[in-house]
């Protein structure tokens, strides 16, 4: 019978060993409450917004990718925060819309301009429309984005040229092209960029974005430090997973995964772009003003608890470390 349940014991490690690893940005907050996490409610989500009225007043931001997802996220928060927002991104028809929301929903208009990240020469077209629209920004947020998954070995030369053109040129782009003119203003800013927590692991089946958003993270600190004498503060978050549909749709297309991805999370549930708009508007207000170079992981300790390799062992019930601990004291010698 020992051996029986010392068998069972070891199939089951096997299996909380073998999980695999998705992530995902996006629109739509998740809130589930599980009875098989149940910790999920020692941390229950605070709605609304976290800085007080006012903390933008007669500021500018910039966000690419502002019309969905955590993008759109970010500058409901921004706006009702009292910035003047202006969201780029390559469909303006879905840039104007959620404009017209949020500026309805705020009272503060939202300015809607066309932008391909991935084009300096569009880049310079929007870059002119908001400084004659609103002026220099005083808040940059690079949070334009494309990924999907494959193995790397089905990839073409172009899907890898995608990824990395949205993501670490089109940053490179926004920036260098903002950033000279805040220069010659004598004007500083600070500049936030959205990555992902596998952008510091590396991961498989994501290789092109992984490459990419690690580039930005190598992009933003070395900027933190060259361009801090110019007035500019450069930080980074990287989320866990926070479930949208245009993300989720992409990286998840089945939804078998969603339930793994919430079992490796210590918090036990997902993150919301609320949660992730909150940090990201404190890091860009001047209640941050001594932060720069900063990478800072938001992902309910979900990093850290695939990163140790005996944490799977969370899973193993007091049936079973009972089994297990008579057998390390019946071992012998070394």
């Amino acid at each position: 019978m020992l051996l029986s349940r010392l068998t069972r014991s070891h199939t089951y490690l096997q299996i909380c060993l073998s999980n695999s690893r998705f992530f995902g940005n996006g629109t739509k907050p998740l809130w589930q409450e599980s009875s098989s996490l149940p910790q999920a409610r020692f941390f229950p989500l605070t709605e609304g917004v976290m800085l007080p009225p006012g903390t933008f007043k007669n500021k500018v931001a910039f966000i690419t990718g502002g019309g969905t997802g955590l993008g759109k996220g970010m500058t409901a928060v921004l706006s009702a925060l009292g910035a003047q927002c202006v969201i780029a991104s390559r469909k303006l028809d879905v840039l104007q819309e959620t404009a017209e929301e949020i500026s309805h929903q705020t009272g503060n208009k939202v300015h809607a301009v066309q932008c391909d990240v991935r084009d300096p020469a569009s880049v310079k077209a929007a870059v002119d429309k908001l400084v004659t629209d609103v002026g220099l920004p005083d808040v940059v947020i690079n949070n334009a984005a494309g990924n999907f998954i494959s193995p790397f070995e089905k990839l073409s030369a172009n899907a890898w040229r995608t990824i990395t053109d949205i993501v670490l040129n089109g940053t490179a782009y926004i920036t260098l092209d903002i950033g000279k003119r805040l220069i010659k203003a004598e004007k500083g800013a600070a500049f936030l960029a959205i990555t992902t927590i596998y952008a510091e692991s590396g991961s498989g089946f994501v290789v092109p974005s992984a490459s990419a958003k690690a580039g930005v993270e190598a992009l933003c600190k070395s900027l933190a430090a060259e361009w801090g004498k110019y007035g500019m503060r450069f930080n980074v978050i990287q989320p866990g997973p926070i479930k949208t549909k245009g993300a989720f749709s992409r990286m998840d297309p089945t939804g078998k995964f969603e339930t793994s991805m919430i079992e490796r999370i210590p918090v036990g549930r997902l993150g919301t772009p609320g949660e992730l708009a909150n940090l990201a508007a404190y890091l860009c207000s001047d209640y941050a003003s001594w932060v720069s170079g900063a990478i800072i992981r938001l992902d309910g300790g979900e990093y850290v608890f695939m990163a140790g390799e005996f944490n799977p062992l969370s899973k193993v019930t007091q049936e079973q470390w009972t089994v297990m601990e008579a057998m390390i004291r019946n071992t012998k010698g070394s």
